[in-house]
């Protein structure tokens, strides 16, 4: 399956450490991981930031080809807070380099050609216009590929009117209880999974439903398991699985995810029984 992830690329700047992430790219490396091609389109700083994120997102076997590099604009960054039980509060520092990606029309024709499946997306980066005119031009490139939209929603960071916009784009939705809370009637999307931390997930595809429960673990911080969770629903959805098997998947994921430091900690597909 090829998956084309596109929007922010940012490092999280906890208080004892720094460590590179944003919700697409986190979800870019946990679909890498799980065996899929995928081409992440984002950009960085011409800055020290900048040329370290390149390097770990080749290192974490990202390619760089779509990662532009934007001149005179700091590299994405978020400050991040954690409480007693691992949740996380962000601030989230802009205008950054993501905010400036550009796809002149051979590099959408570069694409296209590349016959993606699935095009991922979340509300963060379409919050600036000329990055919802960017993605616009995605969408209608590649218009056999299916649209997967992470809700992930930040203070300050969304509209109403721009995340009832993007649910109407989407084949595939995933979002956490609040914002299911705030956005009823989301049955509309052909496959939609509702994650509820540690009561694990609710799942459907299609007519088939499931409610899956949670696996119990000790949380280190949160940050990024709800990726990892994305990258792993998808999974399930291309290889066919049933909702509860791919709900069941998914949690295991982003369960192992929670449990260790960071958005993107090491893991293994023989962790996940695969």
């Amino acid at each position: 399956m090829t998956i084309l992830s596109i929007g922010e690329i940012l490092w999280d700047v906890f208080p004892d450490t720094v460590r590179l992430g944003g919700a697409p790219f986190n979800f870019a490396v946990h679909a890498h991981r799980l065996g899929h091609r995928v081409i992440f389109l984002s950009a960085v700083g011409d800055d020290e930031r900048g040329r370290a994120a390149l390097e770990r997102a080749a290192a974490l076997g990202l390619p760089a080809e779509f990662i532009q590099v934007a001149a005179g604009q700091p590299t994405g960054s978020v400050s991040v807070r954690l409480d007693r039980e691992g949740q996380p509060d962000f601030t989230i520092h802009r205008p950054a380099a993501y905010d400036c990606l550009t796809l002149d029309e051979d590099q959408l024709q570069r694409l296209a050609d590349l016959r993606p499946d699935w095009v991922y997306f979340g509300t963060l980066y379409p919050m600036e216009v000329r990055a919802r005119e960017v993605l616009r031009r995605l969408l209608d490139a590649v218009p056999e590929a299916r649209r997967f939209y992470d809700v992930n929603l930040r203070r300050g960071c969304y509209t109403q009117e721009l995340v009832r916009e993007l649910l109407s784009l989407a084949d595939a939705v995933k979002l956490n209880g609040d914002e299911a809370q705030r956005f009823p009637g989301l049955g509309e999307a052909p496959s939609l999974a509702v994650t509820r931390g540690e009561r694990g997930c609710a799942v459907r595809i299609g007519n088939d439903r499931a409610e899956c429960p949670g696996y119990p673990v000790k949380v280190v911080d949160t940050v990024g398991a709800g990726d990892a969770f994305a990258a792993a629903f998808l999974h399930g959805l291309a290889a066919g699985w049933s909702a509860a098997k791919t709900g069941d998947f998914a949690n295991r994921l982003g369960a192992l995810v929670a449990s260790r430091a960071g958005a993107l900690p090491e893991w293994s597909l023989r962790e996940l029984g695969l």
